[in-house]
C-alpha cells in the first residue's frame, strides 16, 4: 500500500457500546444504507456512503446482536437478548411488528424477495416469519444442533445458512423440506458469514481463517490463515479481487482473493473488531468494534490527509448524548 496514501476513516459515534453487527442495503434509488446493532440495545441507520447519521430505532430493552434491511431498504428487522426479534419501518422508526422468542436471539435476515424474516439464536430453533402476515405462526424449521449464531439466505430464498456459536460448520437448509442436505465443514465455530452480491461464494471466518466456498456447488475454493482470531471477513463485491477481516487484535487488513496476501492494514479502533462489510458499490467498507464506534474506510485510499481531514466533518455527541449532523471536524 502506498505509505503517502494515508487510510483516514469517517467515524461514525453514537452507540454507548460495543457494535456487534453491520448490514449494508442494496443500492436503491435513494442511495444505500448501513444498519448497526450495538449492545447498547439502540439499532441505528446511517447514509452508507458518507456515514451520516439518519435514525435509532427505540424499543429493544436488551443488547442487539443482529440488524438488516431489506431490499428496498423500507423495512429494518433486529434480533435482540430480551427475546424478540422486531420489524422496523426504516423511514419512521416505528415498530411494524414484535417477534416474541422464549429465549435470546441472535441473527435476523430478509429473504431476498422481501416477504419473509428468518430468526435464530439460544433455542436452536430457526423461525420463518411470512411478513405478509404478521400474526401468523410461523414456520419451525428442523432443530439445529446449537445455538444459531448467524442467518443468511440463498438459492432465490430456497436455501438457509446457518452457524452456531459453539460447534463448527455451516449448515444448509432446505426451506421446502426443512432439513439440512449440506454442511460446509470448519475447526472452529463460524462467526461471520457472507454470500457474495453476485452468489458466486460463501465468505466465512472461523477462529483465525477466513474461507471462501463455492455458492452452488459448495466446495472449498480458497482458505487463508489471518494473523490472529478473525471475527468477520467481507469480500469486495465488484471484482471480488480483494477482501476485508477484522478481529481481536483492533486493525482491519485488506487481502488479495486469489494470494491471501496483506495488502492494506488499517488501525484506528480501540478494542476488538466484531464486523466488517463492504458496500454494496464496494469502493468503502465499514467495521464495527468493542470500542462502540463504526469506521467507514476508503477501499483505495486516494486523497492526501488534508483531503480526508475535510471530507471526515461527520459526528459530535450533543448534550443529550444524541448524535448529530454538525458539520465538526472528528478531532
Amino acid at each position: 500500500m502506498d505509505k503517502k496514501k494515508v487510510a483516514v476513516p469517517l467515524v461514525c459515534h453514537g452507540h454507548s457500546r460495543p457494535v456487534v453487527d453491520l448490514f449494508y442495503s442494496p443500492i436503491t434509488p435513494d442511495g444505500f444504507f448501513l444498519i448497526s446493532a450495538s449492545k447498547d440495545s439502540h439499532p441505528m441507520l446511517r447514509n452508507g456512503e458518507t456515514g451520516d447519521w439518519i435514525g435509532t430505532f427505540e424499543g429493544h430493552k436488551g443488547a442487539v446482536w443482529s440488524s438488516c434491511l431489506d431490499n428496498n431498504a423500507l423495512r429494518a428487522a433486529s434480533a435482540s437478548a430480551d427475546f424478540s426479534a422486531k420489524l422496523w419501518d426504516a423511514l419512521t422508526g416505528d415498530v411494524l411488528h414484535s417477534f416474541e422468542h422464549k429465549h435470546i436471539v441472535r441473527a435476523c435476515a430478509f429473504s431476498e424477495d422481501t416477504k419473509l424474516l428468518i430468526t435464530g439464536g439460544f433455542e436452536k430453533i430457526l423461525r420463518v416469519f411470512d411478513l405478509n402476515r404478521l400474526d401468523a405462526a410461523p414456520t419451525e424449521v428442523d432443530k439445529s444442533p446449537g445455538s444459531i449464531r448467524t442467518l443468511t439466505w440463498l438459492h432465490s430464498d430456497q436455501t438457509i445458512l446457518s452457524s452456531c456459536t459453539d460447534i463448527g460448520g455451516v449448515r444448509l437448509w432446505d426451506v421446502r423440506s426443512g432439513k439440512i442436505v449440506q454442511t460446509l465443514e470448519t475447526k472452529s465455530p463460524v462467526t461471520s458469514a457472507e454470500v457474495s452480491q453476485d452468489g458466486r461464494y460463501i465468505t466465512t471466518a472461523d477462529g483465525s481463517s477466513v474461507k471462501f466456498w463455492d455458492a452452488n456447488h459448495f466446495g472449498l475454493v480458497k482458505s487463508y490463515d489471518m494473523p490472529c482470531n478473525i471475527e468477520s471477513a467481507s469480500l469486495e463485491p465488484k471484482s471480488g479481487e480483494k477482501f476485508v477481516a477484522g478481529g481481536e487484535d483492533m486493525w482491519v487488513r485488506m487481502f488479495d482473493f486469489y494470494t491471501g496476501e496483506e495488502i492494506g492494514c488499517n488501525k484506528g479502533h480501540h478494542g476488538p473488531v466484531h464486523c466488517v462489510r463492504f458496500s454494496p458499490t464496494g469502493e468503502s467498507y465499514a467495521s464495527g468494534s468493542e470500542d462502540g464506534t463504526i469506521r467507514i474506510w476508503q477501499t483505495t485510499p486516494n486523497h492526501s490527509v488534508d483531503e480526508v481531514a475535510k471530507k471526515i466533518e461527520g459526528f459530535h455527541i450533543n448534550k443529550e448524548g444524541k448524535p448529530s449532523a454538525e458539520k465538526v471536524s472528528d478531532a
